[in-house]
């Protein structure tokens, strides 16, 4: 069955010109994309928040505010850019592999600017130089994501395989995180401090590293499967707008997503400050990125057999219910030591380590579901849709993130942190995990309905349809 179901979906929509099979290259390639992509994004989610207090001195409620502007802009530039990329042609190198080449470089730039520190300059002058080059790098960051995320769609159209996919991005993902997190705070940190040349370094050591990443996504990758464009439906917005409305898998994703992000975020945000202050143990945080990475290593090879045996939903959910066990466990253990704690945490990072390795193959999904209900393939936009909520997700974190450090009393520069800040910083970084990843396991689990089943089926029903575009 699931080979007679990839031989049917990995036929091309048009015949166009005789491309290699889908393979390890491919994986490869995409694997490369998040690799470039997170070498500044995770930088970014880790350290800037504590780069802002403790090198330019801002209020950490100032910089939520930051966060949660230039989130809410992305939001906005994602949608502008996912529906820009519908509307170009593909060219011989693809619709979504050009702009991986063509804007990857000024992105890069701008995030290195991002870690420039002049001495001297007043609070204000620091303020302003963050929201400039911020919401610049974020913007750009749109025009790299949006169709390194959409092209996963066209490079195969096989469920299962596309679940490898996914697999190889988040792996891609946990390489750079594995990087940043355990040599980054060796880099960024000295003496415990947050050190303005050393971040400076750092940004610039890991910028030339994301370009290489996204020359070899670029040269990696194939788009199988391009759109006839004699035969298929024409663009048409109020059609786009009704099929998004209708689409019930992407309304419940968009929804538990943004959840997820805002719990993930809040955990890196609020990590340098546990480990920094409640543990005072900044290099602390290293072991947990090597073990974060660690957990995903193991569990990628776990996870396509498992999901060709049980199904995406499934396996997603499982993982979510462990990982928040783990960290309601970890709430009503506050006197662990640095190693302990990190020790049951690993548990946790597995579990949604799961999730994370197959939450890319849901979007692929949520998309073949979209041109079933409109007969429209529009990857872009619905990508869009996604990512923006995904930066809600950040928006909200980032600020809930600052507001929430600065009330339990965090007093940047301060030698000691009171025992109340310390006991808050611990809950935020425990007992609310706990709650909002037990409320997104509900959510998968009783209002996501594209099942094992419904999946395979889908993907059946597109090939018959996209036959009759040609008849």
């Amino acid at each position: 069955m699931a080979q007679a179901l990839q031989k049917k979906v990995e036929t091309p929509q048009s015949a166009g010109n005789a491309v290699r099979p889908f393979g390890m290259k491919d994986k490869l390639g995409y694997l490369f994309g998040d690799f470039g992509n997170d070498f500044f994004f995770i930088l970014v989610a880790a350290f800037l928040m504590v780069y802002y207090t403790d090198i330019y001195g801002l209020n950490p409620a100032a910089v939520g505010g930051l966060f949660l502007i230039a989130r809410l802009w992305d939001a906005v530039a994602d949608i502008t850019w996912g529906r820009f990329i519908d509307t170009r042609k593909a060219g011989k190198n693809g619709k979504f592999r050009p702009w991986i080449f063509r804007m990857s470089f000024p992105l890069v730039i701008t995030g290195i600017l991002m870690f420039v520190h002049i001495p001297g300059m007043s609070d204000g002058f620091y303020l302003a130089y963050a929201y400039v080059t911020y919401i610049i790098w974020g913007t750009l960051y749109s025009t790299v994501n949006i169709p390194y995320g959409s092209m996963a769609s066209v490079i195969t159209g096989d469920p299962v395989e596309r679940t490898a996919l996914s697999s190889w991005r988040t792996l891609g993902g946990n390489l750079a995180g594995l990087i940043i997190n355990v040599v980054g705070p060796m880099i960024l940190f000295v003496d415990n401090k947050a050190d303005a040349n050393r971040f400076l370094l750092g940004a610039i050591i890991f910028g030339v590293l994301a370009i290489a990443c996204y020359m070899a996504c670029y040269k990696l990758s194939v788009e199988r499967i391009v759109m006839d464009e004699t035969n298929k439906p024409k663009a048409n917005f109020g059609k786009t707008v009704k099929g998004l409305g209708k689409n019930r898998p992407l309304i419940v994703f968009l929804t538990l997503s943004l959840l997820f992000l805002v719990c993930f975020m809040l955990i890196g945000t609020v990590n340098v400050y546990l480990f920094k202050d409640f543990f005072g143990n900044a290099k602390a945080l290293s072991m947990v990125g090597l073990l974060q990475s660690v957990a995903v290593f193991v569990g990628m090879p776990m996870v396509k057999p498992l999901v060709s045996k049980f199904g995406k939903k499934e396996v997603a959910a499982a993982g979510l219910l462990l990982a928040a066990l783990v960290y309601a466990v970890l709430y009503f253990l506050p006197n662990l030591t640095a190693t302990q704690f990190i020790g049951v945490l690993t548990v946790g990072m597995f579990g949604y380590g799961i999730f994370n390795l197959v939450i890319w193959a849901f979007v692929t999904d949520i998309i073949d579901y979209h041109e079933y209900l409109t007969g429209l393939r529009e990857d872009g936009t619905v990508y869009s849709i996604y990512s923006m909520a995904r930066k809600i997700g950040q928006a909200v974190a980032g600020g809930v993130g600052g507001a929430a450090i600065a009330a339990v009393g965090y007093h940047a520069g301060a030698e000691a942190q009171s025992a109340e800040t310390l006991q808050g910083i611990h809950t935020l970084a425990t007992l609310v995990p706990a709650v909002i990843l037990t409320v997104i396991f509900l959510m998968i689990v009783f209002l996501y309905p594209l099942n094992k089943k419904r999946t395979e089926q889908l993907a059946l029903d597109l090939v018959e349809k996209r036959k009759s575009y040609n008849n």
